[in-house]
C-alpha cells in the first residue's frame, strides 16, 4: 500500500480508527507469521537429530525451449558428516545413472559410457549446497540464511499435511542457478516432500519424495560410485 495514502487516511480519521485498522492488519498478517515459525522450528527440531534421509523420487525436468519434459526416477539418499550433508542418487529410469555430492564435489557417473564426470563447486559451495539438499538435514535456522522465506499455505499432498513455502536465494549467484522455489514440507516431520525450482530462463524442476526414512543405517558404499577398471573420469573447466 502506498505510504502517502496512508498518511492521507491519517489525518482524516480519528486515532481510535486508526488504531483500529492497525490491529486489523496485524491479526491478519500473524497467522502467516505464526504458520511460518512453526514450520521452521520442526525443521530446527528435526536438523537437530538427523543423521540420514533416504526416499524415492521422480524428478521431473521441463526445458522451455524445446517444450518437453524429462523424467527421472531412483532413490536419493543424505546423511551428516560432520558439519556437511552428502547426497547421493541412483536413478534408474530411464537410463541407469549415480550422482554423488560430498567435499564440495559433484560427481555424475554413467555407466553407459563408463565415464565419471566431476564438478567442482568449491567457489559456490554454499549455493550449490543449499540447492541439493534443500530440505533435507537443514534447519530452519540456516534455510534462512540463504533464502528469503514466505509461508504461502497447507497443503495436502498424497495424505500428507505439508507447508508451502516460497523461497528466493538472498544471493546473485543463487538467483542466477533458480530465482524463486516452492517447498512442501511435511509438517509433522520437517522435511521436503516435495520441490518446484524454478530457473531465471523459464525452465524448471520438480522434484517429488515418497517412502521417506529418517536416521536409518544406510551403508557407505551408497556413497561411493560403482566405477570399473576403465572408467574415464573427466573435468570440466569454467
Amino acid at each position: 500500500m502506498n505510504p502517502l495514502l496512508i498518511l492521507g487516511w491519517c489525518r482524516q480519521m480519528s486515532w481510535g480508527f486508526v488504531v483500529m485498522i492497525s490491529l486489523v492488519v496485524a491479526s491478519a498478517q500473524t497467522p502467516d507469521t505464526n504458520d511460518l515459525q512453526r514450520v521452521l522450528n520442526q525443521m530446527d527440531q528435526t536438523a537437530a537429530s538427523f543423521r540420514t534421509a533416504q526416499a524415492g523420487f521422480v524428478w521431473d525436468q521441463y526445458q522451455k525451449v524445446v517444450d518437453d519434459h524429462d523424467v527421472q526416477k531412483g532413490t536419493v539418499y543424505f546423511r551428516r558428516t560432520g558439519n556437511e550433508i552428502q547426497m547421493a542418487a541412483d536413478i534408474r529410469e530411464p537410463a541407469l545413472k549415480y550422482v554423488v555430492f560430498s567435499e564440495g564435489k559433484v560427481q555424475f557417473y554413467q555407466p553407459s559410457m563408463d565415464q565419471v564426470t566431476t564438478f567442482n563447486t568449491s567457489k559456490d559451495r554454499a549455493a550449490v549446497e543449499s540447492f541439493l539438499v534443500l530440505g533435507f538435514g537443514g534447519s530452519g535456522k540456516d534455510m534462512l540464511k540463504s533464502f528469503d522465506v514466505k509461508y504461502i499455505g497447507a497443503e495436502k499432498l498424497n495424505g500428507i499435511d505439508t507447508a508451502k513455502l516460497e523461497l528466493v536465494p538472498k544471493s546473485v549467484k543463487g538467483r542466477n542457478m533458480f530465482d524463486h522455489i516452492w517447498l512442501w514440507v511435511d509438517t509433522s516431520r520437517g522435511v521436503s516432500v516435495q520441490q518446484q525450482l524454478f530457473d531465471p530462463s523459464g525452465d524448471y524442476r520438480v522434484a517429488k519424495y515418497s517412502d521417506i526414512q529418517l536416521n536409518q543405517r544406510i551403508p557407505d558404499s551408497v556413497f561411493k560410485l560403482k566405477t570399473t577398471g576403465k572408467t574415464k573420469f573427466v573435468s570440466p573447466q569454467g
